[in-house]
């Protein structure tokens, strides 16, 4: 068990948030139980959570913030927190997603991770790798905040059909996934295209892509490999990307149209009835 008079806290953002705790509710006179009993959380999980065993959510701090009277600075340190716990050669394509005023992404097989839904995030996430799924399924949802600011990103998601239809945590979380999607079929801030396989070969056949752009600094073109991610800010490169983006986006349904294929492989394929025939069998 952690010694909490030896967390430190400049070893990580879940380690100040800790320390912070710690002294705030010291400073207001009450224990880890009663605190816990204020915000309705148990007096363990505070203590996990000054300790940095346990990852901090929004709702916990908001709350402890209202409790303390802190002006909400641990609610500040949430993104921080968060994005600390990525990966540590993605945190900087989380630092892009933050700044970016637009973001235009090509997917061949797997849904974007700003779009995808919780339970699909943990199926992805848990391929081969059960470790912390909790925490690190909050994680890259916590990225997702971007689109609650009040100047989000314009977001733009050309995504192959194959992504439909791959079956990624059974039918009830792809059911979910596709709902999810359809959710911002009105949304102008975030848009999405189906890339239809009646396309045939088409300008993303190299793979998957994102394009950051910024309202002062170059646009930069983002590809990933396995456990490495590879940023480029090279003028050829976004150009060439940025062509590429162009001609997958015209060949894509339109955003209509990629909402009712997305409808339709949500019923005919993830449908109740088709899951009620799996089960009969």
């Amino acid at each position: 068990m952690v010694n909490i008079n030896t967390l430190d806290p400049g070893a990580s953002p879940l380690d100040y948030y800790g320390f912070e705790l710690r002294r705030l509710r010291e400073e207001a006179g009450l224990t880890q139980r009663q605190l816990g009993e204020i915000v309705n959380y148990t007096g363990s999980l505070i203590g996990q959570v000054e300790t940095a065993r346990k990852l901090p959510t929004l709702e916990f701090s908001e709350r402890v913030d209202a409790a303390l009277g802190t002006g909400g600075l641990l609610t500040r340190l949430v993104p921080l927190v968060m994005r600390s716990q990525l990966p540590a050669w993605f945190q900087q394509v989380a630092e892009l997603e933050s700044r970016a005023v637009e973001i235009c992404t090509f997917q061949t097989h797997v849904i974007h991770g700003l779009l995808q839904s919780p339970s699909y995030v943990r199926a992805v996430l848990g391929v081969l790798n059960q470790d912390k799924l909790g925490d690190r399924a909050a994680a890259r949802l916590a990225r997702q905040r971007i689109f609650k600011k009040g100047d989000p990103p314009v977001f733009w998601m050309v995504l192959s059909e194959a992504a439909l239809k791959q079956e990624i945590g059974g039918q009830e979380v792809m059911r979910e996934q596709l709902s999810h999607l359809l959710t911002f079929e009105d949304d102008p801030w975030i848009n999405v295209q189906i890339l239809p396989y009646s396309a045939g070969e088409h300008a993303g056949l190299q793979g998957s892509f994102n394009v950051y752009r910024f309202a002062s600094d170059p646009a930069i073109v983002y590809t990933e490999g396995y456990s490495s991610g590879h940023p480029s800010a090279n003028p050829d490169t976004v150009k060439d990307c940025s062509l590429r983006y162009d001609h997958l986006r015209a060949a894509a349904l339109s955003i209509k149209d990629s909402a009712e294929l997305i409808r339709r492989v949500m019923e005919d394929r993830y449908g109740e009835q088709v899951a009620q025939v799996e089960l009969q069998r």
